[in-house]
């Protein structure tokens, strides 16, 4: 118990000047996985809770990890229902990261993302279809238009809207979802060192969108 309590501590020290942090709050925080709480509004994805990440076939031995540095993210809420939701999702091509330098340069060059005159790798979603539940948890088929190297494909994601609550710590309405899907890369003209390198990608995300405070708030308070 003491541990935990120390733990805790810790946590709200790191967010010095957010009011309200105590103990209690972040103990005892829960999400309401209804779709019916969550305010209508404008919300940008979380830049310090997110996670998009890549994986593809490497010579039959293993899947290998690629993950993406920087991205931003605009969620539309307009009513109560996910299927009036929209989303637009940009990830810095040049942020990929595969933990091993050369091979970071060889997928940024121009034989694969050219990042130098293609910057961004973009997701506008046009559709979402419910599919049911799990473990309480609304899930659905979310899809959308992907951009990658100036080619534009529609992608199909499952995705698992995990719930909505006031932050604990920034006292911001926040909701949060994650999400994975496959598509292949050479819909978009990536070809490179196949059949070495798989076609087929495979993509995760978590994110947590939250929405601003109104205009003139801060000054307010």
């Amino acid at each position: 118990m003491n541990r935990r309590r120390a733990f805790i501590a810790l946590l709200c020290a790191g967010f010095t000047g957010l009011s309200g942090c105590t103990p209690l709050r972040v103990v005892t925080h829960s999400v309401n996985p209804t779709e019916a709480a969550v305010p209508a509004g404008h919300y940008t994805l979380d830049p310090h809770h997110w996670s998009v990440v890549f994986d593809v076939d490497h010579l039959h031995y293993m899947r290998f990890v690629m993950r993406f540095d920087r991205a931003t993210a605009q969620l539309d809420w307009r009513t109560h229902a996910l299927e009036d939701a929209t989303v637009q999702v940009d990830i810095d091509a040049a942020s990929l990261n595969t933990n091993v330098s050369a091979l970071d340069s060889m997928v940024k060059g121009p034989k694969m993302l050219d990042t130098e005159r293609n910057a961004q790798i973009r997701f506008v979603s046009t559709r979402f279809e419910r599919t049911g539940e799990v473990n309480g948890k609304l899930t659905g088929k979310l899809t959308g238009n992907l951009t990658i190297r100036g080619a534009t494909q529609p992608v199909t994601l499952d995705v698992t809207f995990n719930g909505y609550a006031p932050n604990p710590l920034t006292k911001q309405p926040t909701l949060g979802f994650s999400a994975h899907g496959t598509f292949n890369r050479s819909a978009f003209g990536l070809t490179s060192w196949y059949p070495a390198v798989g076609d087929a990608i495979d993509v995760r995300i978590e994110a947590e969108f939250e929405q601003p405070p109104p205009a003139g708030a801060a000054a307010a308070e």
